[in-house]
């Protein structure tokens, strides 16, 4: 009992040193009222300050909460002076770029960012309003920036918000110009911000410049760049947003393009931080595309699209003659892309990651194109080959495209919608449908069966048991057949792959979320053209894959 009374007295004690430096009164009484509710309030008290939320290759990401394991304003500040004090240990020149999306207190963060770079001599430049992830990414290129700051926290739950660095070309070279920051810079980041003293001491300066919607109208011009302007456009789309940011880039980019401009779903139109109609903000989950399907279904859309709240992914949900409406897997949105710009005579590299479907790699073998294989996330995907043949397309299954790597080196929900909706209406064109594209595909390279065998936790230690249980004793046999490969990436990365004749596992814990993943392929060759019979086997196999890993997980 003495030693508890003598835990809650030390953190007791980091929560008052931690509140004589919190630049913001919201947060000061917050974390009072935790103080008052001692000794009640322990276990909060303890798990607020159970660590600094790390600054890793993702930034920062965590709930909105007073203390230093939370997005709160003393976090951002510390976490603005870090960097702009490692950027200019660095050498680096330019202005900071700045975006924010509607979450609750992104603004604020954003602003705050601002602040500190410009209290440290550096310019900082503000996007003009809450905008997609991937116009900011464009604005460091296009503003020759040093570096940029998005303040968003994707597709994570609304009590969420994060904070992701960008570096321009000067520091982040040829392959990582406006793209997502990756080692060492993101330990050096961390050390930086772990150096900063209080917080009293960090320099404010003016706001920023707020730029104006002439960079917007620069983003959406260069977007619709991307595809060809003399291509068929008779597409009606289905869209929303998620009540995230995505509208009004994406609908001003379909009218530029010349499509008819997407109905989207009223009640998800416009931004709100509180993601009142979806149970998680993110398209995948379960339920969080009905009422889009709703209004396909009550308007005779072709073609219905979503985008996640920062609108950098995109979902993509067909109509089938028998099922009804079906969400397209990310890996079928990936070959069908790809297809598509090969179709074009679009050379290059192709890339994806390791959690992704062989079918690319098939592909590309076939069509004597380069192709390149990394880790899960588009700060690797757009590095890939190491500058051995320019990149021109990556995808990861998480919806994740970049159709465009000259015009956003990252994901871009905006212009890979725009990509599907040019094949969507060049394909109807000729009264075909992107399903009928994906039997093609099969039919020549064989039915690429995916799935995914993910489970939400909220304690990490499953998380590390299921690891350390597929470690210790691995599989031998998958539907089958002798487990041939076994990879384990330890320590570059936490990752398990095995691989059968037919058949891949990999199984890895999210970056982002308390999650644990498998992500799960089979290989069904197609035999006398039935690819529909070659689906049946492969969705059959694939439910026993899914049952014969959760065992080997225990989960």
């Amino acid at each position: 009992m003495a030693a508890d009374t003598t835990d809650i007295d030390d953190i007791r004690e980091q929560a008052r040193r931690w509140l004589a430096d919190d630049p913001d009164p919201a947060s000061r009484d917050e974390l009072t009222a935790v103080l008052d509710g001692l000794p009640a309030s322990a276990p909060e008290l303890a798990d607020r300050f159970a660590g600094p939320l790390t600054f890793g290759t993702a930034g920062l990401r965590g709930p909105l909460r007073a203390g230093p394991n939370g997005m709160n304003l003393a976090v951002v500040t510390q976490a603005a002076a870090g960097l702009v004090g490692w950027l200019a240990a660095q050498g680096g020149t330019g202005p900071l770029v700045i975006g924010y999306d509607a979450r609750h207190g992104s603004k604020q963060f954003a602003e705050r960012t601002a602040q500190v770079a410009t209290g440290a001599g550096r310019p900082a430049l503000l996007l003009p309003r809450p905008l997609p992830t991937p116009v900011l990414a464009y604005a460091v290129r296009q503003l020759g920036g040093v570096a940029g700051v998005m303040v968003t926290a994707s597709h994570n739950p609304p009590q969420d918000n994060g904070y992701k660095v960008y570096l321009g070309a000067e520091l982040g070279g040829e392959l990582g110009a406006g793209a997502q920051i990756v080692p060492p810079a993101d330990a050096g980041i961390e050390a930086a911000i772990r150096s900063v003293g209080p917080l009293t001491q960090v320099p404010l300066g003016q706001p920023g410049q707020v730029l104006g919607d002439d960079l917007v109208a620069s983003y959406v011009e260069r977007a619709t760049a991307v595809i060809d302007p003399d291509g068929p456009r008779d597409l009606s789309v289905a869209y929303t947003p998620l009540h995230g940011v995505g509208a009004a880039v994406l609908t001003a980019a379909f009218a530029r393009a010349g499509f008819p401009v997407p109905g989207v779903v009223p009640d998800q139109a416009e931004p709100d931080p509180a993601f009142p109609t979806v149970s998680f903000p993110n398209p995948e989950e379960p339920g969080a595309v009905d009422r889009l399907v709703a209004l396909a279904d009550a308007t005779g859309a072709d073609l219905a699209i979503a985008n996640d709240p920062d609108a950098d992914r995109c979902a993509v949900v067909v109509r089938e003659e028998r099922d009804g409406w079906r969400m397209l897997r990310g890996d079928e949105v990936g070959v069908l892309l790809a297809d598509h710009l090969m179709r074009r005579g679009v050379t290059g590299l192709y890339a994806t990651t390791i959690v992704s479907s062989s079918l690319l790699r098939a592909m590309c073998a076939a069509r004597g194109l380069p192709y390149d294989e990394t880790l899960t996330g588009f700060k690797w995907i757009v590095r890939a080959g190491g500058g051995s043949a320019p990149l021109v397309f990556g995808y990861e299954e998480a919806l994740g495209y970049c159709v465009a790597p000259g015009h956003v080196r990252d994901k871009d929900g905006i212009t890979a919608a725009l990509t599907v909706a040019e094949l969507a209406a060049g394909l109807k064109a000729q009264g075909r449908t992107l399903t009928d594209r994906l039997d093609e595909l099969a039919a020549e390279f064989g039915v690429h069966h995916t799935d995914q065998l993910s489970v939400r936790v909220d304690d990490l230690r499953v998380i590390t048991d299921a690891m350390a249980r597929i470690r210790a004793a691995t599989p031998t046999a998958l539907l089958g057949q002798p487990v041939d490969s076994v990879r384990d990436l330890l320590p570059e990365s936490d990752v398990v792959i095995l691989r059968t004749a037919s058949a891949r596992v990999v199984i890895r814990p999210s970056g982002t979320e308390p999650k644990l993943k498998a992500y799960l392929e089979v290989v069904e060759p197609v035999a006398g053209g039935d690819v529909a019979a070659a689906r049946s086997r492969a969705g059959a196999a694939i439910t026993r894959l899914r049952a014969e890993v959760g065992a080997a997980l225990g989960i």
